[in-house]
């Protein structure tokens, strides 16, 4: 096993890599994308990092990110264990660009990151 390097199952749950040929194969793939949609002026992309981004060792791996590219919100990105929160949190990003121009804008994902 590859510490800290992971794939995801036929379920969407995080395993780790069996060897680094597998977890490249699967890197490469259209897997990784979780989902990308364009709102606005923004692109919101959520993607499977694929290795583990939480450095600081305490809790569960770091492994999914949403990231929006243009707008208000450029380089905004929020980070998941699980491709459910994952989804859930593209899904509050996307909100979030559609009431921006609200004057005290809503952030729903603000206590997750």
């Amino acid at each position: 096993m590859l510490e800290g390097f992971y794939v995801l199952d036929e379920d969407n749950k995080p395993v780790q890599a069996s060897d680094i040929k597998k977890w490249a194969e699967f890197f490469e793939s259209e897997k990784r994308v979780i989902a990308q949609d364009r709102v606005r002026d923004a692109r919101i992309s959520t993607v499977f990092l694929g290795v583990d981004h939480n450095f600081l060792s305490e809790g569960p791996p770091i492994l999914f990110e949403t990231m929006i590219f243009g707008g208000r919100f450029d380089q905004n990105q929020y980070r998941y264990s699980t491709y459910d929160d994952a989804r859930s949190g593209h899904n509050l990003a996307i909100r979030m660009v559609l009431l921006q121009d609200r004057e005290e804008p809503d952030n729903p994902i603000s206590d997750t990151d």
